[in-house]
């Protein structure tokens, strides 16, 4: 019979959008503005005792709390104003002191029944939820810097393992300098180092002495400065994950430029102090009597300003070959950091140990900062950055044997500072320094703005076209109405299933999705009104939606087409818009073709009709 669909395909459509339905339910329930609080020390816990004082503290503070609650030792208080949530924490930070650590969040209340079938809302982005925007800068030339004197190093150890004795060792500008005693030891040197280093051009200088300078070529500048961007990518994105944020953004802007997003991050100042530490660890040995001047340096203490060390230049490991470290406390309570290595890093740190039993071995901490002062430049003042680095020792200990694969730093001044030092190590160590060039903080109230906005601009659309159907197609005209808002729960529900972002261009492309999602009732409803001229009504509703679905498929696939490209060549918002239109496609097709064809079906399919309201 014309016009009738089979039992299986009704009950089909209807799981669906049961199962539509119950994913798109926990965005009814937006996030509760929250502080987190969780024990300093990873032995700790915080328990109800401790919940009762946070929620006496808080209410002695005149903060309204909405519930506080704590599992699997981390505590939660939820609040009734977002508003106040930087003071609840500096209130409840300050009363409990530095055996705890305060943090803002936002907290889930999806109800438990939704979350125990993994149902949660749609993730929202920078410019919806707030957060901060960084616009983050690599220094180049420290990048060479840094390779020029890793080679170093490595040409020094090769020197002397093959009895090759230099007077001085410079590098800079591009360039290795090695000065020897006489022009033999430098053609042997020259022999030996240029079967090993092909990313350098060698030369003969005399100045000062027989000198060989070795200067990196343009191919290799361009890969080292490649590498460094590459690299710091990595870096900051596991830096990123280790914060906990979702769906941030971090990506390459530009040559030696690299733009990081942290959305629903209101602590900027910590997420600015994890983001742009360019923090790394080199362990060195403690200069003994017979390590000549020109193969020592002199280093203070961190914690000691006025103590200092002469240490030997050359490098046992760095920091980049550390695969894992946590936090914990020694027997005296001490805040320290346990240190797992990789494969060459731990062969390399028992080589150089075992070799050096009694001598004392350094763990250097270096940190690259900025400081910016005002000049006048051409009759304007402009603020001029200054680069500079720190070094200083955090430990100097005694080798008391071999050691391998795993060893802890001791030495640190806080709980803080260990935890701080433990993320910058698992995260990794940057190829390079970075600065930031520019910084941006949205707020939650312009978050806000824009979802009051965006909302509107769907619901208005939404408005506009119901009434258009309804006035053109009458009948047929609400049953197109029924799929359109049918398509707009499937939509929220596979974004939430996906977990996409929904950022303002995400928006923009759920108000096209409405308009496209009618437009194949159009091709249909058209259609049927060309077929009523020569056919009965009920075969003029069967062709015109057999015949209008080959345009329906052929119009979508080329919209889906310029969304997947837009997709896998855009970045940031562009993607956000891609994802919500090529999700849009999907469900548009499925509630124009099959949705829509249903409703007609039950109201009309198998009746006999003298007049159809279209």
């Amino acid at each position: 019979m014309l016009n009738r669909y089979p039992l299986w395909k009704y009950l089909l459509i209807l799981l669906v959008f049961i199962v539509g339905v119950l994913y798109a339910l926990p965005n009814l329930y937006p996030k509760d503005p929250a502080i987190q609080i969780s024990a300093a020390n990873s032995g700790a816990s915080v328990g109800d005792s401790e919940m009762a004082r946070v929620d006496q503290i808080l209410e002695q503070a005149g903060i309204a709390v909405t519930s506080s609650e704590s599992a699997n030792g981390t505590g939660l208080v939820r609040l009734k104003n977002d508003s106040q949530q930087s003071a609840a924490r500096d209130v409840v930070s300050k009363a409990l002191g530095q055996g705890y650590t305060v943090a803002l969040n936002l907290a889930d209340s999806t109800p438990q029944w939704l979350q125990s079938i993994g149902a949660k809302p749609m993730n929202l982005g920078l410019d919806l939820r707030g957060g901060v925007h960084f616009l983050l800068e690599v220094d180049m030339d420290a990048a060479i810097d840094q390779r020029l004197d890793v080679n170093a190093s490595a040409m020094r150890e090769a020197l002397r393992g093959e009895g090759i004795r230099y007077r001085n060792n410079t590098t800079g500008d591009n360039t290795i300098r090695f000065t020897f005693a006489n022009a033999e030891d430098r053609s042997q040197a020259r022999t030996l180092l240029s079967r090993q280093y092909n990313e350098f051009t060698f030369s003969n200088s005399d100045d000062g002495g027989p000198t060989l300078v070795m200067t990196l070529t343009e191919q290799a500048v361009n890969d080292i400065q490649d590498y460094a961007i590459n690299q710091n990518l990595t870096t900051l994105r596991n830096r990123v994950n280790e914060l906990g944020v979702s769906e941030p953004i971090v990506q390459r802007q530009g040559p030696n430029r690299i733009v990081v997003e942290l959305p629903g991050v209101q602590d900027t100042a910590e997420a600015k102090r994890i983001v742009g530490a360019t923090a790394n660890l080199e362990f060195r040995l403690e200069a003994s009597d017979s390590t000549s001047p020109d193969q020592q340096q002199a280093f203070e203490f961190r914690n000691d300003a006025g103590r200092k060390a002469a240490l030997e230049r050359d490098v046992i490991i760095t920091g980049d070959r550390v695969s894992s470290a946590s936090t914990s406390f020694d027997d005296s309570g001490r805040p320290q950091v346990n240190i797992n290595l990789d494969g060459p890093g731990g062969s390399s740190m028992n080589r150089a140990t075992r070799a050096n039993i009694g001598r004392n071995m350094a763990v250097l901490y270096i940190e690259h900062k900025t400081r910016t002062r005002t000049v006048t430049r051409d009759g304007e003042q402009v603020e001029e950055r200054i680069p500079y680095t720190e070094r200083g020792i955090i430990s100097l200990a005694t080798i008391q044997s071999a050691l391998g694969n795993q060893f802890r730093i001791t030495g640190l001044d806080s709980p803080t500072e260990a935890r701080e030092l433990s993320l910058l190590l698992r995260s990794g160590s940057l190829a390079a320094p970075i600065y930031f060039a520019q910084e941006r903080t949205i707020g939650p109230s312009l978050g806000q703005q824009n979802i009051d906005r965006g909302v509107m601009s769907v619901i208005v659309g939404l408005i506009l076209v119901l009434a258009f159907m309804i006035v053109r197609y009458k009948g047929f005209g609400l049953i197109a109405n029924i799929a359109l808002a049918v398509n707009l729960t499937l939509l929220i529900a596979a974004m939430s299933i996906l977990g996409a972002t929904l950022t303002l261009p995400g928006i923009a492309g759920i108000v096209l999705t409405l308009g496209m999602a009618v437009d194949a009732n159009v091709l249909v409803f058209e259609r049927i009104r060309e077929e009523m001229r020569s056919r009965s009504i009920q075969q003029a509703i069967h062709t015109g939606y057999e015949r209008a679905f080959t345009a329906i498929l052929d119009a979508n696939i080329t919209t889906l087409l310029v969304a997947i490209i837009l997709f896998s060549i855009g970045t940031g918002p562009v993607k956000g818009f891609a994802v919500t239109l090529s999700l849009g496609i999907l469900t548009s097709v499925f509630t124009g073709v099959m949705v829509s064809r249903a409703l007609t079906n039950l109201v009309v399919g198998g009746k006999s009709l003298k007049k159809l309201w279209i």
